[in-house]
């Protein structure tokens, strides 16, 4: 079941949702052993009404620039929905960037109005001062609304000139402005505004058709029931995790917490989610430390007989372990590491990989679940055109080259950054990725790894060293591993032990080179390891815990 739309953009997604869905369930909030603060789709509709009156009020007009800074939750989602319906563009921020990074998104923008919650409020409490200073803007608490029937006046607070008002939040909603499907919805920040940082442009077309071609790999209804885990500020969980979920009905469910696996685990218990969006981090380490130790001691997976029966078994105890009822886990925005997908065939859990980027919305392929070749990130979405350029931008069927994509799921451009956007398109129009892949002859893709990240072997042989990363994650001492060319045009393997093996480190030292010699053993001689060096601090890393390889290069 799938909401009809004649226009492809989040106004009319949301008035064909919450008509079609009214009395269902949309967005709740999770705390301990129950839910609160719930919205069904017509008090969702309703709110966001009231919520883009009041910004109109507030002097918001169409096309001004509307900041969102809040962890997940209803709130989130009615002052998304609510800046479009008012035809402004809304500006979702990652939660972990520094006050200097807020800040300089802020002046970089020119944004005419902030969405903050009460958690995040002190990471603005520098640029308040300096906004009042200058040209004032309001500041809207979003953790002042709360679900409700309606029967009572709704208030929300607001800071004006310095000053926080609560204001009633207005009983009358103004019906949706009308806009293009190619106009601009939504910037995302990649990160503050600095070095390589882009302030990526997507329409309101970009993310409508990216959800609503999910469904070839993600069929969603109205008995679904998902759980929010990725920051909704990274368009991976924007459009698959939220505007899929509403496109068909479904429920959403945010945490009042962090989502770490002490807060996540025991709410996926109790809630038993049937689809669920996620990095690959989070599975790996869940296989790594409740299945994979158990599944090796086991004497049934020892003996060949039954070791197939040992694996399906602990599959079942994985689907145990995410509330049983899960029929969809997708992956996606880093690579998933090949031990772990090979348990995950194995025991037929229900996983499915994608591939995309923030600058196409974000899916390029993708795939249901049990319906793809080993390692492949699924098939390219129909009505999306991918290429692998080689050679100045010649294709190559299973060859290795630049992955370039072309459809109506590619961005508008960088805002304010005419040079840059230029420069990530060909002349005939293909968005570069700066990924490196190829295409099988089922137009199914594979990632080998970032062109910026290849590196030349001695006599120019292409060393990929995400490859090399992925026999290094097979260990059961490392936690992070990255692979660079060193000052000499050596291979060299940055590790980060986890907890068990660093408590143990004045011994490790034979372990290491057993490392070294085990991993190269599976390589090519031209890409082989030529030191392993330890780290004892944490990689820094991107929300979708990809490490931020340019930091360590």
């Amino acid at each position: 079941m799938i909401v009809d739309l004649e226009k492809l953009t989040l106004t009319e997604l949301c008035d064909k949702s919450t008509k079609k869905f009214k009395k269902r369930i949309a967005f709740e909030v999770y705390r301990d052993d129950y839910t609160y603060n719930r919205f069904t789709y017509a008090e969702f509709y309703r709110i966001s009404g009231q919520f883009a009156t009041l910004l109109a009020a507030l002097g918001i007009q169409r096309e001004d620039n509307v900041m969102i800074l809040s962890e997940n939750s209803p709130e989130w989602v009615i002052a998304y929905f609510g800046i479009a319906r008012v035809g402004a563009v809304s500006m979702p921020i990652l939660t972990d960037f520094s006050e200097e990074q807020i800040a300089n998104i802020a002046r970089h923008a020119g944004v005419s109005a902030i969405c903050v919650s009460a958690k995040l409020l002190p990471k603005i409490s520098a640029l308040i001062k300096e906004i009042d200073k200058t040209t004032p803007i309001p500041i809207i608490h979003l953790n002042s609304i709360a679900g409700g029937d309606g029967e009572e006046d709704e208030t929300i607070r607001v800071t004006l000139n310095g000053v926080i008002k609560t204001l009633l939040l207005p009983r009358n909603e103004i019906a949706s402005i009308d806009v293009d499907e190619n106009a601009l919805a939504s910037i995302i920040y990649t990160s503050g505004v600095t070095g390589a940082s882009k302030a990526v442009m997507l329409s309101h077309k970009n993310l409508v058709w990216t959800a609503r071609a999910s469904r070839v790999l993600m069929k969603v209804y109205p008995r679904d029931r998902l759980i929010s885990v990725i920051p909704l500020a990274h368009t991976y969980e924007c459009t698959l995790g939220l505007l899929a979920a509403v496109m068909s009905g479904a429920s959403i469910v945010y945490l009042d917490r962090p989502p770490s696996p002490s807060a996540l685990l025991p709410a996926i218990q109790a809630l038993r989610p049937t689809i669920m969006i996620a990095v690959p981090l989070f599975i790996e380490k869940i296989y790594r430390s409740q299945i994979a130790s158990r599944l090796q001691k086991s004497l049934f997976y020892r003996c060949p007989l039954t070791r197939s029966l040992a694996t399906k078994m602990a599959g079942r105890r994985l689907l145990g372990v995410f509330g049983g009822a899960l029929r969809f886990f997708g992956l996606g925005g880093a690579p998933l590491s090949e031990e772990t997908e090979v348990f995950l065939r194995k025991a037929q859990f229900p996983y499915s990989p994608g591939y995309g980027l923030t600058e196409t919305s974000p899916l390029v392929s993708g795939t249901a679940p049990y319906k793809f070749p080993f390692r492949s990130t699924g098939s390219v979405l129909k009505g999306i055109e991918v290429r692998i350029a080689r050679d100045g931008g010649a294709d190559g069927v299973d060859a290795t080259g630049e992955i370039q994509v072309r459809g109506p799921n590619v961005m508008l451009g960088y805002y304010k950054d005419s040079a840059r956007t230029q420069e990530a398109f060909t002349e005939d129009g293909w968005f570069k990725t700066g990924d490196l892949g190829f295409l099988d002859r089922k137009n199914h893709l594979f990632i080998r790894g970032r062109l910026k990240a290849l590196i030349l072997g001695p006599s120019g042989e292409n060393i990929y060293p995400e490859e090399i990363e992925s026999l290094l994650y097979a260990s059961d001492i490392v936690e992070d591993a990255l692979v660079c060319s060193g000052s000499r045009g050596e291979i060299v393997a940055m590790v980060q032990l986890n907890e068990k093996a660093q408590t143990a480190i004045a011994a490790l030292s034979d372990s290491i080179e057993e490392l070294k010699n085990r991993v190269n053993k599976r390589l090519a001689s031209f890409s082989r390891i030529n030191r392993i060096e330890i780290r004892y601090e944490p990689f820094e890393k991107t929300p979708t815990a990809k490490i931020k390889r340019f930091l360590y290069l």
